[in-house]
């Protein structure tokens, strides 16, 4: 029987590719996110927080960008595994032929706005007043860069005519739009609230947090939005890994739909309500409609993306990137 159990204990080992001293950690796994902080990412903090990852026998570790273009370079040099970002960059990466997929969203919608600052000389009446101006977005490259020249496009402004730059999506946004630093910026919860609560109502270009304002800028009311993908070769060797990071985030998503912002709010770290917690809860609440209940990606979503990308992106439109490819809902399922 002694025999038995060291053989047992070395091929689980062997198994999590540990030693057997590490057994209960179980495989680490490093993902990276640009702007935690920002509620369209909650769901992956969340489920660190609620224990989902180590109940999944993962070891997870959360490295923190300034942006999502910023996650995907620390994917592509290969200092961590997944990326908790926006979908659009497997497009991007499939044109590069580096076929990536994700696969588990957090998001319905994009909950994202673009607004005004309050400090602006500019008279911006809506999204033509942006010819000339200087907006920030997260990072240059990243998908609220897309976001800014998708509008510019279709309201006939060239991108060469605005002044685009990276300003972050947490205190580096709202301290550039309260100073006037940008005349306008691509914002997200909880840096919107927290702007209003100092500076006064924001005039909002475009408003992508309910279905309303999606189907405005984009023709469709589910845009995938905040996922996690990988590289396909990585998915395919660790198939089992990414399935269970699947499953913990599905878990989370279950848990917010049955949480109030109140309850999901005293379970993330205290730092992320930039000392208002009466707010940040509130804001919660309010972006609960938001967040994906089933973990899926939509086929007519990923086509639209698909569709705006090779718009926009020469180089997409000419590598015909099948979006399908790009994604996959069976780890989740």
């Amino acid at each position: 029987m002694k025999h038995i159990r060291i053989v047992l204990l070395l091929s689980l080992s062997l198994l999590w590719g540990c030693k057997p001293g590490r057994i209960q950690s179980g495989p680490a796994v490093r993902i990276a996110v640009g702007g935690q902080t920002q509620l369209v990412y909650l769901p992956l903090t969340l489920t660190e927080r609620l224990g989902h990852f180590r109940d999944e026998g993962l070891e997870v570790t959360i490295e923190d960008f300034q942006g999502g273009a910023k996650a995907l370079e620390a994917l592509v040099g290969g200092s961590v595994d997944v990326v908790s970002g926006f979908y659009d960059h497997t497009i991007q990466m499939a044109a590069e032929g580096k076929p990536m997929q994700a696969f588990v969203s957090m998001l319905r919608y994009p909950g994202l706005v673009i607004a005004v600052s309050p400090a602006t000389k500019r008279r911006i009446g809506g999204l033509r007043d942006l010819d000339g101006a200087v907006v920030g977005v997260s990072a240059p490259g990243s998908s609220t860069h897309l976001l800014v020249l998708h509008l510019l496009s279709k309201h006939g402004v060239s991108a060469e005519k605005a002044g685009i730059v990276g300003i972050g999506m947490a205190a580096g946004s709202v301290a550039a739009m309260e100073r006037g630093t940008v005349d306008a910026a691509v914002m997200a919860e909880p840096a919107i609230s927290q702007l209003e609560t100092r500076a006064g109502k924001l005039k909002l270009l475009a408003d992508l947090r309910m279905p309303e304002g999606v189907k405005e800028v984009y023709g469709v009311e589910s845009y995938p939005a905040s996922v996690l993908y990988a590289p396909e070769a990585w998915i395919e060797k660790n198939q089992l890994l990414a399935q269970r990071l699947a499953r913990a985030v599905r878990r989370t998503l279950d848990w917010i739909g049955k949480h109030s912002g109140e309850e999901i709010a005293r379970a993330m770290p205290e730092s992320f309500a930039g000392g208002d917690k009466a707010m940040y809860a509130k804001v919660i609440e309010q972006s609960r409609p938001m967040y994906s209940t089933d973990g899926r990606i939509s086929a007519e979503g990923a086509a639209v993306v698909a569709e705006v990308m090779s718009r926009l992106m020469p180089k997409i439109g000419a590598a015909k990137v099948d979006a399908g490819r790009t994604y996959r809902n069976d780890l989740v399922e």
